[in-house]
């Protein structure tokens, strides 16, 4: 069984149709990049996927549990097996850093406090950040607030990862390094993710495999080189305009 199965999917706003008939898997510890322009409902699969939005039509199946079909506990519980990092890290700014990779612990789990520091301590040092703990959000750059946001994200060992455009606003060699804790966390943890993303080099880097996403459809998926090689105009385009 994959960790996320998802079958003909719709969404729609209004009269605007996002996704229309989405079919997509994501398998134990494969990294899945998902592209696309902007507007093509990239953020808008993550959010289905995690519970945010309900579906108009068609399954998501994530750890063999159909959510558009769960009860908000229920819900809740599937949610505890995975860890979002949002687009602009989404940290709260009256706790340190420290208090804020905690907080999914203090509140899920029933550990201690001292194993709660020593767990929070050992999820900074796996993003390089074991050093700033008592620092304010405010106090530390975009690229650490990215990689204190993975820690929290880790904080329930989730078996799914999902990330809303990590690399987005941040300078290439701070890019580069959270592509390459992507990889790290993928070969530590065999996590599966799926990585929404304008970051085309950066997802060749981490990525197992590609799709491209365009009015509502998968219009293109396999590895980068198969993307580079399609004889479909749009995604010739795409590819082209983004490399």
């Amino acid at each position: 069984m994959a960790p996320v199965e998802i079958h003909d999917l719709h969404k729609a706003f209004g009269s605007q149709r996002v996704l229309d008939g989405v079919d997509l898997t994501v398998e134990r510890g494969e990294t899945l990049a998902v592209l696309g322009r902007s507007g093509t409902g990239k953020s808008v699969l993550l959010k289905l996927i995690i519970g945010l939005n309900k579906p108009d039509g068609g399954t998501i199946r994530i750890l063999g549990e159909d959510i558009a079909a769960l009860q908000n506990g229920q819900l809740n519980e599937v949610r505890k097996k995975m860890g979002f990092l949002f687009q602009q890290a989404a940290l709260y700014d009256s706790l340190t850093v420290e208090e804020n990779v905690g907080f999914p612990l203090s509140r899920h789990t029933r550990t201690s406090d001292e194993e709660r520091k020593d767990k929070v301590r050992e999820l900074l040092s796996s993003v390089g950040m074991e050093g700033d703990l008592g620092k304010m959000p405010s106090e530390i750059s975009g690229g650490m607030q990215k990689r204190v946001g993975l820690a929290r994200a880790l904080a329930l060992d989730p078996e799914i990862v999902l990330f809303d455009e990590p690399t987005s606003g941040l300078d290439p060699i701070t890019a580069a390094e959270i592509g390459e804790l992507i990889n790290q966390l993928k070969s530590k943890r065999e996590m599966s993710s799926i990585v929404v993303t304008h970051d085309i080099r950066g997802a060749r880097r981490f990525a197992d495999r590609m799709v491209l996403l365009h009015e509502g459809r998968i219009r293109a998926e396999g590895h980068y080189e198969e993307l580079q090689k399609s004889d479909d105009e749009f995604v010739s385009r795409f590819m082209e305009a983004t490399c």
